[in-house]
């Protein structure tokens, strides 16, 4: 049994790189394969399809970077709005290397898979919302201490889920343009339109030092 789990294991590994790298589509069952070092056959016995194995990906991705995000740094402050912004600062963090070492694979897939694959996109998308619902908490916390109310005419699931577009967006930009810098960049602008929303200063919660960076996968 732990061969099997081990080879299951290579694959998905592999499929966090490759499909980063090179798109759902460009990526053949063939290169996973010889990229985890396993053979067909076992490729097979653990996934029935390419679509199969995407599905799972997304699953491995999602549970991956929620464990990091779980033990994050920015969780620390009390205060609720300086968690919401240490997220956005975390995230500009994480950006670097190639774009193919800190895009999102669930990203990454949902926008070649969203009509063709759809058992693929609802992965994604469970992956992706998951992770804004983890910031409504902080968000509707940070709306009652500094006064802003309902009445302003957007929710904290809405700012919640406007952070995971414009990361996303950012993300795309990225590969557009070769430049890691466009990327941090839309990070900065995310991070001045939620202090204007709070009206707080645009450096307000800067991290005093600097934060650990995860582990790239």
């Amino acid at each position: 049994m732990a061969p099997k789990v081990q080879a299951r294991q290579k694959l998905l590994d592999a499929a966090l790189d490759v499909i980063r790298e090179q798109g759902f589509a460009g990526t053949t069952v063939d290169e996973l394969c010889a990229r985890a070092g396993v053979t067909k056959g076992a490729f097979f016995h653990h996934f029935s399809s390419k679509a199969a194995l995407g599905v799972a990906a997304a699953e491995y991705w999602s549970a991956f970077t929620s464990a990091i995000f779980a033990a994050a740094p920015y969780h620390l402050p009390a205060d609720p709005l300086a968690r919401v912004l240490g997220y956005v600062d975390f995230r500009r963090l994480i950006i670097r290397g190639g774009s193919h070492e800190f895009s999102c694979v669930a990203g990454t897939m949902v926008q070649e898979t969203f009509d063709a694959h759809p058992d693929i996109r609802d992965a994604c998308m469970r992956c992706i919302m998951g992770h804004a619902d983890t910031l409504v908490a902080d968000i509707e916390a940070a709306r009652a201490v500094y006064g802003v109310a309902d009445a302003t005419g957007w929710s904290s699931h809405g700012l919640a889920v406007h952070t995971q577009a414009v990361i996303q967006g950012a993300f795309i930009v990225a590969k557009a343009t070769g430049d890691a810098d466009v990327a941090r960049a839309t990070l900065d602008h995310l991070r001045r339109y939620i202090c204007l929303l709070f009206g707080v200063d645009v450096d307000a919660f800067r991290p005093s030092q600097p934060m650990a960076t995860p582990p790239s996968h």
